[in-house]
C-alpha cells in the first residue's frame, strides 16, 4: 500500500508527539510511585528492630577488668575502659574542631547524608584506584555505634542510613556530635574521647592540648594502628595531618598549627608498664569470668604476676633465643615461674606476644623427654625402691623396641641416683618396667598432671606431650613438700566498691608424696645439677632439677627447684623442625640459671660476660643415633 501525505503528516503531528510524551510521564509516575511503596517496605521492614534512640546520650559499656601485679601496680585493664559522658560544650573547642574537619567538614549544613561528600569520596577512590576516603558522617558514624553488634550487611547499612536521618530529627548537631564523640572507639579497648584521653594521655577530655586533641581526631582513621600505645610515632604523625586538616578548615592559622606540632606531649605515666606480662594477662583474662560469672560492674583482680621477675624473664628469653636461633635453629621458647605453692609469679609463652599470641606455656603440648624421668623415679621411690637402688645399664628389647643411650654406649651396674643424673635411657625404662607403668601414670596425675598420658614402654623417656605449666607445676609438688598444688594467677578479686567477690584460701590437694620420698628426689635431683647433665643450671645456693631433650632434637626442657622457686624452661620451634643438637643441659638450662638469679637476687655473675651460646652436643656414635637423629637421648 501507498503511503499518502496525509498519513506521514499524520505520524509527526504534534498530537502523536504529545501521546508519547504522556506516555512516558504516565509510566514514570507509575514507577516513582512503586519506587516510593518499595522503599517504604522496605524501611517499614528493616526499621522494626532498630535501636531505641531513647538513651542515646547516655554511655553504656561492658565491664572493665583492672589487673594488678602481687604488689599493688597496675597491669593492665581489660574490657572496655570509657572515662565520662561529657557535652561537646564542656570540651576544648579544638578537640571536636578536629574532629570535623579530619571526618566531616560539612557535618553542620547537611541533614545526615552528605551527597556531595560522597560524590567527592567517588571521585577520588576511582582516581586512587582504591579507597582512600569514605563518605560516611558524622551522623552515620554515630548511629553506627548505637547499634550493639557490627555487622557488614545490606540490612545493617540501611538501617544506619535511617538511623541517621532519625537521629538529626530527634538531636541538634551538637548533641549528635556528644552521641558520637562519646561512643567512638579509639583503641586499646577504650571507648570515647574521655576514656581515650586518660588512656594514652593521663588526662581527662577537657583537659587536652591542641596536639593531644589532634592525635585523638587522628585514630578515628585506624584506633589500633595509630594509637599511642601501639605506635608513637605514626600517632604523632597523623597527628600532624588532622592539624593540617585544621588549617584548611578554617580552624587553626599556620602559625598555631605549627606552635601545636612542635609542642611537647605528655603521655599517661603507666603505658610502658603494660608491654610486661602480656601472655601472663591472657592466661588470667581467660579464668576471671570463672571466678565471679558474668557481671555488669567493673573489677579489680589482684594477681600473682611479680613485675620485676617478669620482665627479666621475658628478657632472658628473647636475649639467649635472638642470640642463638641461626646457629642453631632455634626461634622459640618460654618460661613458667611459680612459687613451690604453685603462685605463678612469671610466664613467658613466647618471644613476642604483638607477632603471636600462641601461649607455648599453657596451649603448647610437647614431649619433655628426660625431663619427665622424675616422675618415674618417684614411682620407683613409693614402690619400695631407693637411691641406692642399682639396676644394670644394658641392653633391653621390649617388644621389638630397644632403646638406646644418648653416646650409643652401656655403662654397666649404677644405682637409680646415678642413673637419673646421667639421664640414662635404659635403666629409667627397665625401672618403668619394674615399677609398672600404671603406676607410674598415676604418680603423674597425682602430681598434677593431666595431659594423655600413653601406656608402653617409652613413656619412661617423656614421649607423651604435656605442656610446660604442669610439668612445672609437678616439680613444685617437690618443692612444696609433697603437697599437692594447681598452679594459679589470681589472688582476690574485689567489685568497683572494694567489696571482696574472690580471695584464694588455701588450695591444692594435700600431701600426695610422703615427705620422705621426698628429700630422697631432692637429693637425687641436686646431682643432676652437680655432676650430671644440668651443670649448666648451677646456682649460689642448692638447687634441684632435670633436663630434657625430645625425639630429634625438636624440644629441650630445663625444670628444676629450690626452697623458694620452681622455674621451667622450654625452647623449640612451632612446626617442630630440629634444633641443631640443642639439648637441655645446654640453652634452656642456661636461661633457667639466670631467670632463678634474678628471682634470687643473686644478679649476674661478678665478671660481665656476653650472652653464653651453647655447644652442640656430642656427635653420635652409636648406629641407631645415626638412624633416628636423637631419638630417645640420654638428656
Amino acid at each position: 500500500m501507498v503511503e499518502t501525505k496525509k498519513d506521514k503528516a499524520s505520524a509527526g503531528s504534534p498530537k502523536a508527539g504529545g501521546r508519547v510524551l504522556r506516555f512516558l510521564l504516565k509510566w514514570t509516575f507509575t514507577l516513582g510511585i512503586w519506587a516510593v511503596v518499595i522503599i517504604g517496605i522496605i524501611t517499614a521492614f528493616y526499621a522494626y528492630d532498630l535501636p531505641s534512640t531513647d538513651k542515646a546520650l547516655e554511655v553504656a559499656r561492658r565491664p572493665a577488668v583492672t589487673l594488678l601485679a602481687r604488689d599493688g601496680s597496675k597491669m593492665a585493664d581489660l574490657g572496655d575502659l570509657q572515662g565520662s559522658a561529657v557535652h561537646v560544650k564542656d570540651l576544648p573547642k579544638y578537640l571536636p574542631e578536629a574532629v570535623i574537619a579530619t571526618e566531616d567538614r560539612r557535618f553542620y549544613s547537611h541533614s545526615g547524608i552528605d551527597i556531595i561528600g560522597i560524590t567527592r569520596a567517588m571521585v577520588r577512590n576511582i582516581k586512587a584506584g582504591r579507597v582512600v576516603q569514605g563518605g560516611s558522617t558524622i551522623s552515620q558514624q554515630a548511629a553506627k555505634n548505637l547499634f550493639l553488634t557490627p555487622e557488614r550487611t545490606f540490612k545493617r547499612k540501611y538501617q544506619e542510613l535511617i538511623l541517621a536521618f532519625w537521629l538529626e530529627q530527634k538531636f541538634t548537631k551538637d548533641q549528635i556530635l556528644t552521641i558520637y564523640l562519646n561512643r567512638v572507639y579509639l583503641g586499646s579497648g577504650t571507648y570515647g574521647v574521655d576514656g581515650a584521653a586518660r588512656k594514652y594521655f593521663g588526662v581527662p577530655a577537657r583537659k587536652l592540648s591542641i596536639f593531644q586533641s589532634a592525635i585523638i581526631a587522628g585514630l578515628l582513621k585506624a584506633p589500633s594502628r595509630l594509637n599511642p600505645r601501639n605506635n608513637t610515632k605514626a600517632a604523632v604523625a597523623r597527628g600532624k595531618v588532622v592539624l593540617s586538616n585544621m588549617v584548611a578548615a578554617g580552624y587553626l592559622t599556620k602559625t598555631q598549627a605549627r606552635q601545636a606540632a612542635s609542642s611537647k606531649l605528655y603521655y599517661a605515666q603507666n603505658q610502658r608498664a603494660q608491654k610486661v606480662g602480656r601472655y601472663f594477662v591472657g592466661w588470667i583474662s581467660e579464668q576471671v569470668r570463672g571466678f565471679v560469672g558474668p557481671r555488669t560492674g567493673d573489677v579489680t583482680v589482684k594477681t600473682t604476676m611479680d613485675a620485676r621477675l617478669q620482665a627479666q624473664a621475658e628478657k632472658h628469653i628473647e636475649r639467649y633465643l635472638a642470640a642463638n636461633a641461626k646457629k642453631y635453629n632455634v626461634h622459640q621458647g618460654a618460661a613458667v615461674v611459680m612459687s613451690p605453692g604453685g603462685a605463678v609469679l612469671a610466664m613467658v609463652g613466647g618471644r613476642n606476644y604483638r607477632k603471636s599470641q600462641f601461649n607455648r606455656t599453657t596451649q603448647a603440648r610437647r614431649q619433655p623427654g628426660s625431663a619427665f624421668k622424675p616422675i618415674v623415679y618417684l614411682a620407683a621411690l613409693e614402690a619400695g625402691l631407693a637411691p641406692s637402688t642399682k639396676f644394670r645399664d644394658s641392653p633391653l628389647t621390649i617388644k621389638g623396641w630397644s632403646p638406646k643411650n644418648y653416646d650409643g654406649k652401656f655403662h654397666g651396674e649404677m644405682s637409680l641416683k646415678t642413673a637419673l643424673a646421667r639421664s640414662i635411657n635404659t635403666i629409667a625404662v627397665k625401672v618403668a618396667e619394674h615399677v609398672g607403668q600404671g603406676n607410674v601414670i598415676k604418680t603423674a596425675r597425682r602430681l598434677g598432671i593431666t595431659a594423655k598420658l600413653t601406656s608402653s614402654p617409652s613413656l619412661a623417656l617423656g614421649t607423651s606431650e604435656i605442656n610446660l605449666l604442669e610439668m612445672t607445676g609437678a616439680y613444685a609438688v617437690l618443692a612444696n613438700g609433697g603437697q599437692g598444688i594447681w598452679p594459679f594467677g589470681v589472688e582476690e578479686i574485689k567489685d568497683a566498691e572494694g567489696r571482696v567477690l574472690y580471695r584464694r584460701q588455701g588450695g591444692g590437694a594435700g600431701q600426695v608424696v610422703e615427705p620422705r620420698h621426698v628429700r630422697s628426689m631432692d637429693n637425687i635431683l641436686q646431682e643432676v645439677i652437680r655432676t650430671g647433665t644440668g651443670k649448666k643450671a648451677r646456682l649460689r645456693r642448692p638447687a634441684q632439677g632435670k633436663t630434657g631433650t625430645s625425639q630429634g632434637f625438636r624440644d629441650a626442657w630445663f625444670i628444676g627447684y629450690t626452697k623458694n622457686f620452681v622455674t621451667g624452661v622450654w625452647v623449640g620451634n612451632d612446626n617442630d623442625a630440629p634444633m641443631k643438637k640443642i639439648t637441655g643441659g645446654g640453652l634452656p638450662a642456661i636461661i633457667w640459671q639466670k631467670i632463678m638469679s634474678d628471682a634470687h637476687g643473686d644478679g649476674a655473675t661478678k665478671k660481665k660476660r656476653s650472652v653464653a651460646k651453647p655447644k652442640p652436643a656430642k656427635k653420635e656414635k652409636s648406629f641407631f643415633d645415626k638412624i633416628f637423629g636423637g631419638l630417645f637421648s640420654s638428656d
